[in-house]
């Protein structure tokens, strides 16, 4: 493997919310294979669950890549087995269950933001956030139309309803962007039980200067202090530099986990 990788600090929270009786959501903090992921499973009564806990299951099995496009190439190949393993579940509950995914790949100095749905990756770099991803929802096509205003997506009845997801059917939509890390970038990835209740001015307050895990707590602590309309799910990743400024290898990465 390449010595190039620049370390990463990174924690995730996951939180039921104040209204939702169970927590649909999932993530999974794997830096030393360079991968992030939060999940926001949707079929009601814990098949939601099931759904992001395939996802993460099945790339929690990825591995340590030889280089960026083999990792990304497995992060596709378990994105597919577990839209299949779904799939199945759906047809043997003869229900429909599916689930959002962001996700962060980051290695050789290099990062990839995938996702479906409307969970969002964030990057702040140079005090600046910037939204990496595009939801993939009915009022986003509307905006993009030009249809309606920013205004009137805030309140539109169908804002919720997402286009895109894995396991809703055979062959699903992932959309990526792809860069250059820099020393001090910091990745969010939440799911959208964070942003219907914090703005990107405020994510970006509280995580420019606080430590991974303190920024999560703080931010689902608002969250929770804001009425928690729904599951909510924060990962942060900042990126660091080594020794003298020199980079280091990934193996000291920080920060190891998964969450239900």
């Amino acid at each position: 493997m390449s010595d190039v990788a620049l370390p990463f600090d990174s924690f995730g929270v996951s939180h039921k919310g104040c209204v939702r009786e169970h927590n649909e959501d999932n993530y999974l903090l794997e830096p030393r294979t360079g991968l992030w992921v939060v999940a926001d499973g949707m079929g009601g009564h814990e098949a939601g669950e099931v759904a992001s806990a395939s996802i993460v299951d099945h790339l929690a099995t990825i591995g340590i890549a030889s280089s960026a496009p083999d990792l990304r190439a497995r992060f596709e190949d378990r994105l597919s087995r577990a839209n299949a393993e779904i799939r199945s579940i759906s047809e043997s509950r003869g229900i429909t269950i599916g689930s959002t995914i962001a996700a962060l790949l980051a290695m050789d100095g290099r990062f990839a933001c995938l996702w479906a749905g409307d969970s969002r990756v964030y990057l702040i770099r140079n005090a600046a956030i910037s939204q990496i991803s595009k939801d993939h929802t009915e009022v986003q096509e509307l905006l993009d139309r030009g249809m309606i205003s920013a205004a009137e997506a805030l309140t539109w009845p169908r804002r919720n309803v997402i286009t895109h997801a894995v396991g809703v059917s055979d062959d699903f939509v992932i959309d990526f962007q792809q860069g250059e890390l820099m020393p001090g970038d910091i990745f969010v990835l939440a799911t959208d039980g964070l942003t219907a209740h914090v703005t990107d001015a405020e994510i970006e307050a509280a995580v420019v200067s606080a430590t991974p895990q303190a920024a999560c707590e703080y931010l689902l602590q608002t969250v929770l202090t804001r009425g928690g309309t729904d599951n909510v799910t924060i990962v942060l990743v900042k990126i660091g530099t080594g020794r003298n400024g020199q980079s280091l290898h990934p193996d000291l990465s920080r920060a190891e986990g998964r969450g239900r």
